[in-house]
């Protein structure tokens, strides 16, 4: 499944294609450049525990005269929220180099994968770092304004620094964005 979307720069009116990849169908070689694209893009902020995140989903990879010039990924996660765990598209690894950035990339890169979280998810969530949230606000996606915590080995924890980075797609589902939400488990940053 591929999808395509026009550089908003004048400089950069080349396009964009993305295309949607079940990491067990990603090469090797494409990979290791999505690696490369986000240690470079994330400077010494992203690690393994964070790539590890990104893998077993749907990758988005944007391509632009044969370079890969954007990634994003999707995989499930469950987030307790009013009494239930739901089927959550948990987006990871969005990242664009910045040589590219502010051309329309990531939102081609986003739009591919939201189609995935509307199709297949309850409600789609991810991290947003501060400077990546304008992006996700200005595509429809709402801050989580109540506690978020994590259901670990320990049981349920808060996760007070999460609080006000995780944004939500609201899907079928209705949502309290000012009520408590409870990911589940992973190594590294749980959120």
């Amino acid at each position: 499944m591929s999808t395509s979307g026009r550089g908003s720069s004048c400089e950069d009116r080349r396009v964009v294609a993305v295309e949607l990849l079940h990491t067990a169908r990603v090469p090797a070689r494409t990979l290791g450049a999505a690696r490369a694209l986000l240690d470079d893009a994330f400077h010494d902020d992203f690690d393994d525990a964070d790539w590890d995140h990104a893998l077993g989903g749907l990758h988005a990879l944007a391509w632009a005269d044969g370079e890969l010039v954007g990634h994003g990924a999707v995989v499930q996660r469950r987030l307790i929220h009013g009494g239930r765990a739901l089927r959550t598209g948990h987006v990871e690894a969005v990242a664009v180099p910045s040589a590219r950035r502010r051309n329309g990339v990531a939102s081609a890169v986003m739009a591919a994968l939201e189609d995935v979280v509307r199709g297949a998810y309850e409600l789609g969530a991810l991290g947003a770092t501060d400077d990546g949230a304008a992006l996700y606000t200005a595509r429809g996606w709402q801050r989580w304004r109540g506690p978020t915590s994590v259901l670990g080995p320990a049981g349920t924890v808060r996760t007070p620094d999460a609080d006000g980075a995780v944004l939500v797609l609201p899907g079928v589902v209705p949502l309290d964005l000012d009520g408590s939400l409870t990911c589940d488990w992973r190594d590294g940053d749980v959120w």
